[in-house]
């Protein structure tokens, strides 16, 4: 028997393997050292008791074709964690990517807040943010029509903040208690387990045509906020009213905002589709790559500040969560920035097992009475525990706090500490390290003393009543560009639904927004008959200002810094074309990606080398803020040929990117039925001042003049 285990050893090349590892494992370490290999410089495997693993190929049996036993406890241990390694996704924001990162206030804030991180100017505190869609799992794709969360973790002296927001100011509901509904309104149906990540079915448009303070919202998802171009490009806010408290006690109403210094983009609905099928993680790519090439996303806080005054005239109720407050009537205040420099280690460790409470408030900053902010506070503990399995989830490192804490809490699953000393309560006698920590009622959290009076009854304010006028507000305030685009999502969304009472409910919601808006959107449908206009519980106004900040386009950064310019190239390609254009790019700061129709090198006229990054198989020009086609006359040929280099071109003109191209690319632009000559977008490329040109052109980010067939 020994002859023949010999002889299976040898002839099987995993044991080989194993018996050259087998070689190097030494220096068992004792005293807390790491096992190691003999070359000192590769750690030893181990279980997860420390003890050293001597084989991991094979599972222990009883002779080579033998069945496996019990005692194998590495085997064991394998597969136990391996079936419990993954935790409970979130109901909602499943679907997430983190950062670190670092906030900067730029002057002390003392006069209206005592929060130590707003008191030293130009002091620095770490921070965590974790971007996120909504309705989606985990595994959907990151292009989804959705709100997307903006949550921000930061660790200051006094304790956590979390400050957990989204890209859109306003929600879908006023109070708590139909949060729930909302959501299981949205997520896939649960007879049938679909649609995923996406809101056009029957359930959700009955539950927002039946939920009229849900319009305002509803105006946001169907504009271009709901399908950013990159976590980067896109706002953020804190959605309700909170409080600042100053060290004499005085409250100051505050609405947060974070705004990126890249500026707002968004895709066309066309493109996000085309996205979600090429790169479903192109907003995690977009993030992680942008970081480790050292181009740091920034944001600016933004604060509203109100007292009570502004709050009894202005015209809706601040504690309303479907309302804004227009930054045309209380201008933004620009106090810190916020950098985000280094990807996490591990993204379970970290991005999947942070956790975000909107309870987690430091002292200076308190709540206001605004019910979905309630009982977003109530909620998020519960949802922790369920998710992290224990009350100990602030013990993780990614939600611990990185100033001195002290408590009394104590045991319960999983805990990695527990405080030392013979007092485990609070008040005690003892005294000196036994006696454990005190309150302190001068530097401890004191809520804002309001006096509040009423009966005790389930209702909402009147206040909360207007539920169309900021809806209206919003849709007038975009240019008629993005407007179409609320029109098409409308539609694009209604059609899916198979109930036609639904899509005619909503077409009466409509209608008290804006005539035009519910016409085209009727038009759209095929509604043979205009319904009559929905009953408003308080007739909406429609004086409302416009108010500009509330467009992309009329917002844009006018600069292409941060963007991605896709080159398609072949052999034979003029290097000084392609050389001028990187050098514009890179003056730009924006980056450069190599396509060409194989992986590997390409060699230009002039016989150099230049790397390809992308193949025209693998790399659509939906991912590209801008192109150029720099191929040669035998290149462009061989690339007219192919249906995926066609598709580049076609593509790239339907969604209104701006084109470069050489001389010898007019075939591609043929066979993508391109008349150069009649588009300003398209952008001739012979030299150092044509790149130059076409790079200023492009701080447009897109060419939104093209043809009408084409916009949308």
């Amino acid at each position: 028997m020994a002859k023949n285990k010999k002889q299976t050893a040898e002839s099987d090349p995993l044991k080989r393997k194993r018996a050259k590892y087998a070689d190097q494992v030494v220096n068992i370490g004792t005293g807390g050292e790491s096992h190691q290999t003999r070359d000192n410089k590769t750690p030893g495997l181990t279980t997860q008791q420390g003890i050293p693993v001597a084989d991991d190929q094979n599972s222990l049996k009883i002779g080579p074709r033998g069945p496996a036993l019990l005692e194998d406890f590495h085997l064991r241990e394998k597969l136990f964690h391996f079936d419990h390694e993954r935790i409970p996704e979130r109901v909602v924001h499943a679907r997430g990517f983190g950062a670190h990162g670092f906030f900067e206030n730029y002057d002390s804030l003392a006069d209206i807040t005592r929060a130590d991180l707003f008191q030293r100017k130009k002091e620095k505190i770490p921070a965590f943010v974790r971007f996120s869609t909504v309705a989606g799992n985990k595994g959907s794709a990151d292009l989804a029509r959705d709100v997307r969360g903006f949550a921000v973790k930061l660790y200051t002296k006094e304790g956590n903040w979390d400050l957990v927001g989204n890209n859109m100011p306003v929600f879908f509901i006023q109070d708590a208690i139909k949060f729930q509904d909302i959501i299981h309104a949205a997520k896939e149906e649960p007879d049938r387990g679909f649609p995923q990540a996406q809101t056009a079915h029957d359930n959700f448009w009955d539950f927002i045509s039946l939920t009229p303070e849900s319009m305002h919202m509803v105006m946001w998802i169907m504009s271009d906020r709901a399908i950013p171009r990159s976590f980067r490009f896109m706002e953020g806010f804190g959605v309700h009213t909170f409080r600042l408290i100053n060290s004499e006690g005085k409250s100051t109403f505050v609405k947060f905002h974070w705004k990126p210094k890249l500026g707002m983009q968004s895709v066309v609905w066309n493109e996000a589709v085309k996205i979600n099928g090429a790169d479903p993680d192109f907003h995690r790519r977009d993030l992680w790559q942008a970081i480790q090439k050292g181009d740091f996303p920034e944001w600016e806080l933004g604060l509203q500040l109100f007292d009570d005054t502004f709050a009894d005239r202005f015209a809706f109720d601040v504690l309303d969560a479907t309302k804004l407050i227009p930054e045309e009537d209380l201008p933004i205040r620009r106090v810190g920035r916020l950098v985000l420099d280094r990807c996490v280690g591990n993204f379970f460790a970290e991005t999947e097992q942070a956790a975000f409470c909107t309870q987690n408030i430091v002292p200076g900053i308190d709540f206001s009475n605004d019910p979905l902010l309630q009982g977003r506070n109530f909620s998020y503990l519960d949802t922790q525990l369920k998710r992290l399995g224990s009350p100990n989830f602030t013990h993780l490192p990614i939600n611990a706090p990185k100033c001195p804490f002290h408590h009394f809490q104590q045991d319960g699953h999983m805990a990695m500490m527990n405080p030392n000393g013979r007092a485990n309560y609070e008040p005690n006698s003892w005294t000196g390290h036994t006696s454990g920590p005190r309150e302190s009622p001068e530097t401890g959290f004191h809520s804002f003393p309001a006096e509040e009076q009423g009966s005790k009854l389930r209702m909402r304010s009147e206040s909360f009543s207007d539920h169309y006028s900021q809806a209206r507000q919003f849709f007038v305030s975009q240019t008629p560009l993005e407007q179409r685009h609320m029109v098409n999502a409308l539609v694009f969304e209604l059609s899916k639904v198979e109930s036609s009472e639904i899509r005619i409910r909503m077409v009466s919601h409509l209608l008290n927004i804006h005539k035009d808006l519910a016409q085209n959107v009727a038009d759209g449908l095929g509604l043979r008959e205009m319904p009559e206009a929905a009953d408003a519980a308080k007739p909406p106004k429609t004086d409302l200002k416009k108010s500009p900040a509330l467009s992309i386009l009329l917002n844009s950064p006018k600069s292409f810094r941060g963007r991605k310019l896709g080159v398609l190239i072949t052999d034979q390609v003029d290097h000084t074309v392609f050389q001028a254009l990187q050098s514009a790019v890179n003056k730009e700061r924006a980056t450069l990606e190599v396509i060409a129709p194989k992986i590997g090198e390409v060699t230009a006229a002039n016989g150099s080398l230049i790397e390809v990054q992308q193949t025209v198989e693998g790399a659509p020009s939906v991912l590209y803020d801008a192109v150029a086609l720099l191929p040669s006359e035998d290149g462009a040929k061989t690339l007219a040929n192919m249906r995926s280099a066609r598709d580049f071109v076609a593509d790239a003109f339907v969604h209104m990117k701006f084109i470069g191209y050489v001389h010898a690319a007019a075939p591609l632009l043929d066979i993508a039925d391109i008349n150069n000559d009649r588009d300003g977008g398209i952008i001739a490329l012979n030299g150092r001042k044509s790149a130059l040109q076409f790079l200023e052109s492009c701080r447009q980010l897109r060419f939104w003049d093209r043809t009408e067939s084409t916009k949308g």
